[in-house]
């Protein structure tokens, strides 16, 4: 099993990273069809202020001056060792740029999935043990988070705990309070597809054979739902996570700007305003190399999480036998 896994896993590593180089190309050959020559218009623009040996001497890093498949490769050269080019607005590195905003985007994403995590598996668990009113009210619940963009979560939160109760000033947008109700405007949105899923896999784990076995010997609730039914119904709530990564990237970019916060969000702002293509270029790589990495964090724990599933990107239909499973939830 472990050689057959360190197979799998450096299999899927080599597989992501040609993804990511691919995703790469793709970002820059999409860039150089665009027509006109938004770069040299860019560094030619009175307002940024660039003399002409300057120009000359980023039109050279850049290629500029040669055929497109020589700049692609250039660019993917320096690309493969971190560096990521030079902002025609400032200046200064692509990489400096990006790394001054992404902890507080990367901190305010974290915060949104760990908020969205304890409101899915907080709502499962409730829908599935509490009275059945108000388990049936929780079951509602996704659908209501659904229906709710979070910039419009994000004002009442605003409007209620800050301008109202005082909880947390707008101006200090970095604070503890105003990064957990900025995580909790964008954690909502994206529990409901989570809790969606795990209640349907609580609810047909829950009426195996096993958790009869188990609810028959008088194992209690929590100890049920914790030790032996969220393990087998966690398995597709990590395909959601790792298919929400676009949707927490996405609206922390909307929810930094109402936040007011500093982050990805800001830098792609001022990027598209100036059409300052090369952070423009090294935020969607980022974009595609995080969507990338939290997938194949994903494969990488499916098989840990459930033994059924195959190493050769197939999973058995077949079921463990009843006496061990009698055998595997004696109290």
């Amino acid at each position: 099993m472990n050689r057959d896994y360190a197979k799998y896993a450096l299999r899927r590593v080599l597989q992501a990273v040609v993804v990511i180089l691919l995703a790469y190309m793709f970002t820059f050959v999409v860039i150089s069809v665009l027509p006109g020559d938004p770069v040299t218009n860019t560094l030619r623009n009175p307002q940024n202020g660039f003399t002409e040996e300057e120009i000359t001497r980023i039109v050279a890093y850049y290629g500029l001056d040669r055929p497109v498949y020589v700049q692609l490769w250039s660019s993917l050269s320096r690309f493969v060792v971190g560096d990521l080019g030079v902002s025609l607005r400032s200046g200064l590195p692509v990489t400096r740029q990006v790394g001054e905003v992404l902890g507080s985007t990367v901190v305010l994403a974290l915060s949104a999935l760990g908020v969205a995590l304890v409101l899915a598996f907080g709502t499962a668990f409730g829908a599935q043990y509490l009275p059945r009113r108000v388990g049936r009210l929780l079951r509602a619940f996704p659908s209501l988070f659904l229906s709710m963009p979070n910039f419009v979560i994000g004002l009442v939160l605003i409007n209620v705990f800050a301008f109202q109760l005082g909880l947390f000033q707008v101006i200090d947008s970095e604070g503890g309070l105003a990064t957990f109700f900025a995580a909790v405007a964008l954690g909502i949105p994206v529990s409901a597809r989570v809790t969606e899923v795990l209640i349907a896999n609580l609810d047909h784990e829950a009426g195996e054979e096993y958790a009869s076995v188990a609810r028959s010997r008088g194992l209690g609730r929590t100890r049920l739902f914790l030790r032996h039914l969220l393990k087998p119904s966690s398995l597709p709530v990590v395909t959601v996570i790792a298919l929400t990564v676009g949707e927490l990237l996405g609206g922390a970019v909307i929810t930094e700007q109402i936040f007011g916060r500093t982050g990805i969000g800001s830098l792609v702002e001022r990027s598209v305003t100036t059409q300052d293509l090369p952070v423009l270029q090294a935020i969607v790589t980022l974009a595609a190399i995080v969507f990338v990495v939290v997938n194949l964090v994903a494969d990488l724990v499916y098989p840990l999480l459930d033994p059924r599933v195959r190493l050769g990107g197939t999973t058995s239909a077949a079921r463990p036998e009843p006496r061990d499973l009698a055998e595997v939830v004696a109290p």
